[in-house]
């Protein structure tokens, strides 16, 4: 059976060791978004458009999100952007500042950034619902600020993303 044939197309985004920045050194937000859309559109995952579009975005709707264990920034934008699905990571060396999510002026000191490459909107929640799940499990995201390397970050997300299909 020819797999192009009518089959509902299935989205699983994945973190790939070349979209892994660690240890990022970041002087700030747009500097870190700067960087992983580089990769991210080197790789040919998104269009030239994708970093300026996402760095608007996080102007108005920032992401940076204050879990206790650490903070985490997980900027995104529109899927007219993305030409095909990935995750890229940045772990800085010191922490960046990014907006904090839902808050006019809070800030959130961000230690590990997950910037989004989506080319459907409707999966964009059930990514952003499984991360966040992910990061709030115990250890985890000490567990990515400590990787020694890429290979251990995209090990780490794969356990927890590619356990169950993404629709």
């Amino acid at each position: 059976m020819d797999k192009t044939s009518k089959q509902p197309e299935t989205e699983q985004p994945r973190v790939y060791e070349e979209l892994v920045i660690t240890p990022m050194r970041a002087e700030s937000a747009t500097d870190a978004i700067t960087q992983l859309g580089a990769r991210l559109q080197a790789g040919g995952f998104v269009k030239d458009s994708w970093t300026q579009a996402t760095l608007e975005r996080e102007r108005t709707f920032a992401t940076g999100l204050p879990i206790p264990e650490m903070g985490v920034a997980i900027p995104h934008t529109d899927a007219i952007h993305v030409l095909k699905p990935a995750i890229a990571v940045g772990v800085p060396d010191e922490p960046v500042e990014f907006g904090e999510m839902g808050s006019l002026d809070g800030q959130v000191p961000v230690r590990i950034i997950c910037t989004l490459a989506m080319v459907r909107s409707e999966s964009l929640a059930t990514l952003l619902q499984r991360l966040i799940g992910m990061f709030q499990s115990p250890g985890v995201l000490t567990q990515i600020a400590g990787a020694q390397n890429p290979a251990d970050i995209v090990a780490i997300f794969d356990q927890h993303l590619l356990s169950a299909p993404f629709e």
